[in-house]
């Protein structure tokens, strides 16, 4: 696990520069550093050691020195593909997966991405040909960003360290606000930078003479089956888990694991026989994890570390971990996810974590919907969007929300796990005239793709796509990293996916539960009690501290301020109705101040910012 920067241009002089880049993701990899430069191209590269400690280091070559790799990620397949390639007659000076992915990209060119497992985003540079391959790996699980400044092509895996490049221009690409609004993260492949852009999922590019070509290799694809019986369903599941833990258990460092209250983490705790579990909460006990983490860890006989996250702690590390995250993220849970990557770092190297099982299983309790409210669906569409409309004009209240959600198509009221602000709401609390149409801009074309399938599908591809990338995998990315942290995902796991993508529908989610499937596999390792706990996600008391006297005024503060974004009477309304109980407010709230702060970070230096936070 690694971070790695470079730039293609013909200064003379490019050492300067690439170490000033490498220096700001210093974080990602504290453990070494290596550059390669030359007439055409930079690269810089800061290593946290896991696999071949002594003689990983980076940037890696081929026998004749041609070729020039920089790696983030981990294959865990990767002593295969070795042995196949010096059968080949590939000479290796390293035990690392790095080099695999450099003379398996020498033996089979673009095709090498079919045959890796893993987590991966990486840059083979040809010294002859003066081609740059990049890509990143099937689910987005490590990050890739690029951008085009005149003669100058930049990329890496952060965008902070573009931004001292003397070329590179920092503009603000305003229009990504009315959709990070909605989604509470910049969605697609833009970014809030103009002209810096993320290299998507399951997508190569290749970068030669000023000419850039992006190409998809790589796409999540709902195939149900039928053929086969719920049994051979749960068989055929149960053990590519069991081999995807054990593969994600590679590494020359000790390896811990993530553990919350939830069914995901606990079973990736008590089925990969680790040594060391960590687990954060805060001093309310609706809150705080930590009971249930510290009575599971005695069961499954692993030492459990935790640690509570004091309000105070919260808000002072929040533009730290801002900056941290390049982009806004407004999800709470990132602060949280945070101070447990900054525990598990003082222990161990690399930790193991449960995203991704709910993309994959149907566990996100809004999937349900459509299933519990099959009644109120008999209705014909026209009778519901009236009902809906004229509900919309009362106070927004659990029955009145019902009949509004419900008056909407899919396509208009889904766009993942997060829904802050609708497209009406967006424009009433900006002040300048909307540059985009609304968030169906963006997920359209994804809905058309899978507008065949059942609502619980569609809306399984919808999280693939944004909730998966945008939030879950970038927190856990920029969170990890800030903190030295290797984290690895053993449900990404791609012969895992690749299997389960054909689940039917009735063995993922029905009207009494969720991840139906992997609950009852789960069961087998963990006690009726976890393996049938409703989804909680990771709770923050933001709603609760957003009311309280002295949070209140922090926030009120900084809307307070002049900014050429918010109608200041709006988002002030949204603060006070939330303080006084009028309305659950927090997410809005949080989302609008998460953004400010960011910006002022990035493009302001405003006095008000530091004597708030500072």
């Amino acid at each position: 696990m690694c971070g790695f920067v470079g730039y293609i241009n013909k200064e003379k002089d490019k050492k300067d520069n690439i170490k000033k880049m490498a220096d700001l993701i210093a974080h990602r990899g504290p453990d070494s550093e290596g550059y390669y430069t030359d007439e055409n191209i930079a690269l810089g590269f800061r290593r946290l050691s896991i696999i071949d400690l002594n003689n990983g280091s980076q940037p890696i070559y081929n026998e004749d020195k041609s070729k020039v790799i920089i790696f983030n990620g981990e294959i865990y397949n990767f002593e295969p593909l070795r042995e196949d390639l010096i059968k080949k007659g590939h000479t290796f000076t390293t035990k690392t997966d790095t080099e695999v992915i450099l003379h398996g990209y020498e033996e089979y060119g673009e095709k090498i991405l079919d045959k890796l497992r893993g987590m991966f985003a990486f840059v083979i540079y040809d010294k002859n040909t003066k081609e740059l391959f990049a890509a990143r790996d099937f689910y987005g699980i490590k990050p890739f960003y690029y951008a085009k400044m005149g003669n100058t092509f930049i990329f890496g895996s952060e965008i902070k360290s573009f931004l001292i490049h003397p070329h590179f221009k920092k503009e603000l690409n305003s229009k990504m606000l009315e959709y990070y609004l909605t989604f509470q993260y910049s969605p697609g492949n833009e970014t809030f930078f103009k002209n810096v852009y993320k290299l998507m999922p399951g997508h190569y590019l290749k970068y030669k003479n000023g000419k850039l070509e992006v190409k998809k290799y790589y796409e999540i694809k709902f195939k149900e089956d039928k053929t086969k019986t719920y049994d051979e369903w749960k068989k055929g599941i149960k053990q590519r888990l069991a081999d995807s833990i054990k593969a994600h258990k590679i590494s020359d460092v000790e390896v811990g694991s993530f553990l919350s209250s939830g069914v995901d983490s606990s079973f990736i705790a008590a089925s990969s026989d680790v040594d060391k579990t960590f687990t954060v909460g805060f001093n309310n006990e609706k809150y705080s994890e930590i009971s249930y983490a510290k009575d599971l860890s005695e069961k499954i006989n692993t030492q459990n570390i935790s640690k509570v996250i004091t309000k105070e702690e919260y808000f002072k590390k929040l533009p730290n971990i801002i900056y941290y995250m390049d982009e806004p993220v407004a999800d709470p849970s990132a602060i949280a996810l945070y101070f447990v990557t900054e525990l598990a770092s003082e222990n161990v190297k690399v930790s193991l974590s449960g995203e991704g099982a709910d993309e994959i299983f149907g566990g996100y309790n809004i999937y349900q919907e459509p299933l519990t409210d099959a009644w109120y669906y008999k209705l014909p569409y026209p009778i519901r969007f009236v009902i809906g409309k004229v509900a919309s004009i009362f106070p927004h209240k659990r029955g009145i929300n019902f009949l509004i959600r419900r008056g909407k198509k899919l396509e208009d009221r889904f766009v993942g796990n997060a829904f802050i602000f609708n497209n009406h709401e967006v424009k009433k609390i900006l002040k300048n005239k909307r540059q985009t149409k609304g968030f169906q801009d963006l997920t359209k074309p994804y809905y058309e793709k899978v507008k065949d399938k059942d609502e619980v599908t569609k809306m399984q591809y919808i999280d693939f796509n944004f909730w998966l990338i945008g939030d879950i995998l970038t927190k856990a990315d920029k969170m990890s990293m800030a903190n030295s942290l290797e984290v690895r995902v053993p449900f990404l796991d791609r012969p895992l996916i690749d299997y389960a993508l054909g689940l039917p529908t009735e063995f993922k989610t029905d009207k009494n539960t969720t991840k139906k499937i992997f609950r009852d596999i789960a069961s087998e390792v963990l006690e009726d009690k976890v393996s049938t706990k409703k989804k909680l996600g990771f709770p923050v008391p933001i709603r609760v501290w957003l009311k309280e006297d002295e949070t209140y005024e922090s926030v009120r503060k900084v809307f307070m301020q002049d900014n050429k974004f918010f109608n200041q009477k709006a988002i002030l309304k949204l603060l006070d109705d939330h303080k006084k109980g009028k309305a659950d407010n927090s997410r809005k709230i949080w989302t609008i101040y998460v953004f400010l702060i960011w910006y002022e970070i990035f493009f302001g230096g405003n006095k008000w910012y530091f004597s708030i936070f500072l």
